[in-house]
């Protein structure tokens, strides 16, 4: 028997949509008549893991006013799907857009949060705005010294707003008297929407976009003047987890979900939590800006330098696209024709951009020059058609990209269930066969062999990565140690703008949140990872080297990659002959396995990066539970006197902890999951 090939690209003979329907029907025609052997159970199983549900993820973050929602409808062809244009409202919940292939409908799943959390946020909010004088005449003393790099939206008028602004939204105008009738969870304010108080989620289906997009708006954005207009009155955005929208007949969502993310986690936790495990997973993340001075434009810049963590070391990001929207909004020299100007100023914006990127410290640690690339797009005019050729937009760009990781992400899975099914079948006859008793004994021992001196050089490269981590966790505890006066300095005395600009409510929301809280502004304030900073600055270069987001050369050295038992070659030798299709099975096996193995690893070394803050996180957690305690006048100093001291008296165990947890995570994915 030939062979199997190797994988190959666009190769219809193998990989096609034509080829693959058939083949899923010989395998469910095989598990059908499959005979009551001691392999059934082993080949059911077999048969039954051919099948992969997975996608790529695309994730979108925006500047607000980029035009991210116009941008996604562009690329996908679709004028009306997100809102966008005159209204200046802006996206608030995690929406996923990708195929709808039950239907031809276009839909919308809404899951909400849980209403225990929605509770306990507006006890809070109640607590904020209603009860609580605290420390209102914090005088500002607390500023002498504080850093410099802290010094944007971090004051209580942002926690008021931030609260005003999601209580008048489900309750309307009535939510100060609703709040002092303690009757915010009553049945009667979520008539609307029976669902949140049930299941928790609910369907959206409509036959056009723009008939969807009209009631979607209220479950997706904050408070604007159109949907004022158009009567809405309750804005259902804090209630709401995750959008899925589904679109029907489009190409490049088939097997790719572009998803339109509002700038840096969330307050709910919820969310919070959804955001970081989506924005980890995502493949390629889109940062989204306009084309006024992108290079300096501060906006983007901090949505990517807070997320880059999730994005690198802590995800599996492979390119960064920095798209410039809105190109065709641009001044020409007198006598230059739209065209010259733009491609002239995109020429020099792209350059622009590029080198500010080569300067951004912390993205570098994560991302080399080949991960970004920088488009000037204009997505109204693409699809206005009003002056410039497609080509011009740098739309028809993004849509090859999209294209591209769709074709791929199938052809991987169709190659992978074919192959497969071919090493099960190679088994199933050679088991028929039979025979071979005296061959099958020494190609045991050759294999055997094989595998031995892999395994040790899997181990070797495996121990050498685990020194390096450890060897530099060990340094990041000590600097963590001597530089955790100065975090706490930072963040408990930030450097305000305006004179009486209080801070001790959105202390409190930090407290409250054990360590995080995201400003209306979208400043992401969290505790934890600053306490963390240093232990993961000091792992990045090697934690990269280690498990690169790239394929090759693959984590621990390209080891695992490069492991192979050599069934190629022992097929090709005819004294194997009589075992040649039990060979077969083996070379799919250790394809499939490898490749297995590697996605285990990729999910493994994401928790074990994260680890770092979750664990400090975790010994924090008593000093947010004390701190909550602080009531009354000098709420503000009490709460950083119990910060200070519960720092002070566990630093010297805290960034130890969280070293230790990552080195035993890493311990057990090598004996569990590897020398296993």
């Amino acid at each position: 028997m030939a062979s199997l090939p190797k994988k190959p690209r666009r190769d219809k003979e193998l990989t096609g949509e034509d080829v693959l329907p058939e083949v899923e029907k010989i395998m469910a025609s095989v598990e059908s008549r499959l005979p009551q052997t001691e392999l059934k159970d082993f080949l059911e199983k077999k048969i039954g893991g051919l099948k992969k549900e997975k996608r790529e993820l695309v994730g979108v973050f925006g500047k607000t006013g980029a035009g991210k929602s116009s941008l996604i409808n562009a690329v996908i062809g679709e004028k009306d799907l997100l809102p966008s244009g005159r209204t200046k409202a802006c996206t608030t919940v995690i929406i996923k857009v990708e195929a709808n292939k039950q239907n031809q409908n276009y839909e919308a799943e809404i899951e909400f949060i849980k209403k225990e959390e929605f509770e306990e946020h507006v006890q809070g909010f109640k607590k904020i705005l209603l009860n609580d004088a605290g420390d209102e005449e914090d005088n500002g003393d607390d500023r002498e010294g504080a850093d410099n790099n802290n010094t944007e939206n971090n004051n209580d008028d942002d926690v008021e707003s931030n609260a005003v602004e999601m209580l008048s939204a489900v309750y309307g105008e009535q939510w100060e008297e609703i709040l002092d009738n303690n009757n915010f969870m009553d049945r009667k304010h979520f008539k609307e929407i029976p669902e949140f108080l049930n299941s928790g989620k609910m369907t959206l289906s409509f036959r056009t976009a723009e008939q969807l997009s009209a009631e979607l708006v209220k479950y997706t954005r904050s408070k604007s003047k159109e949907g004022v207009a158009k009567g809405i009155k309750k804005w259902f955005w804090p209630l709401v987890k995750c959008v899925t929208i589904k679109v029907p007949n489009n190409d490049l969502l088939q097997n790719v979900t572009l998803v339109d993310l509002p700038g840096n986690g969330d307050c709910n936790k919820g969310r919070d939590n959804m955001w970081k495990g989506v924005v980890q997973d995502c493949s390629t993340v889109w940062i989204v800006t306009d084309m006024e001075r992108p290079a300096s434009e501060k906006e983007a810049w901090e949505i990517l330098k807070s997320a880059i963590r999730y994005l690198g070391n802590g995800g599996q990001c492979k390119h960064i696209h920095f798209i410039c929207n809105k190109s065709d909004h641009i001044r020409r020299k007198k006598g230059q024709s739209l065209v010259e100007a733009l491609r002239e100023r995109n020429e020099e914006v792209k350059v622009e951009v590029k080198e500010k990127f080569g300067t951004q410290k912390m993205v570098k640690r994560h991302f080399s020059d080949e991960c970004f690339k920088v488009f000037t797009v204009s997505a109204i005019e693409f699809q206005d058609k009003q002056f410039l050729e497609p080509a011009d937009t740098e739309v028809p760009e993004l849509q090859k990209i999209l294209q591209k990781l769709n074709d791929n992400h199938s052809e991987t899975l169709n190659y992978w269930y074919v192959s497969g099914a071919y090493g099960i079948l190679s088994l199933i006859q050679g088991a028929r066969c039979g025979g071979g008793a005296t061959v099958k004994t020494e190609v045991s021992k050759v294999l055997t062999e094989t595998m031995k001196c892999g395994h040790e050089q899997v181990q070797k490269s495996m121990q050498e990565a685990t020194d390096a981590l450890e060897e530099c966790l060990k340094h990041g505890v000590e600097n963590s140690k001597s530089s955790c006066d100065d975090v706490l300095k930072s963040f408990l005395n930030p450097k305000r703008k305006g004179k009486g600009s209080g801070f001790h409510k959105t202390l409190k929301c930090v407290i409250d949140n054990y360590g995080v809280h995201k400003t209306t502004a979208g400043k992401h304030l969290n505790l934890n990872e600053d306490l963390a900073a240093k232990l993961m600055d000091s792992i990045d270069e090697e934690f990269r080297k280690t498990f690169p987001t790239e394929s090759n050369p693959g984590p621990f050295n390209g080891t695992i990659s490069s492991f192979s038992l050599d069934t190629g070659e022992l097929i090709q030798n005819r004294k194997y002959k009589d075992v040649e299709l039990q060979l077969e099975f083996l070379r799919t096996e250790e394809e499939k396995i490898k490749i297995e193995l590697q996605e285990t690893i990729r999910q493994r070394k994401k928790e074990m990066y994260s680890s770092l803050t979750t664990t400090i996180k975790e010994t924090m957690q008593t000093c947010y539970e004390d701190a909550q305690k602080c009531e009354g006048k000098g709420r503000l100093e009490n709460t950083r006197k119990i910060i200070r001291q519960h720092v002070d008296a566990d630093k010297n165990t805290m960034f130890e902890k969280a070293k230790d947890e990552m080195m035993s995570k890493l311990e057990n994915l090598k004996v569990c999951h590897i020398i296993s």
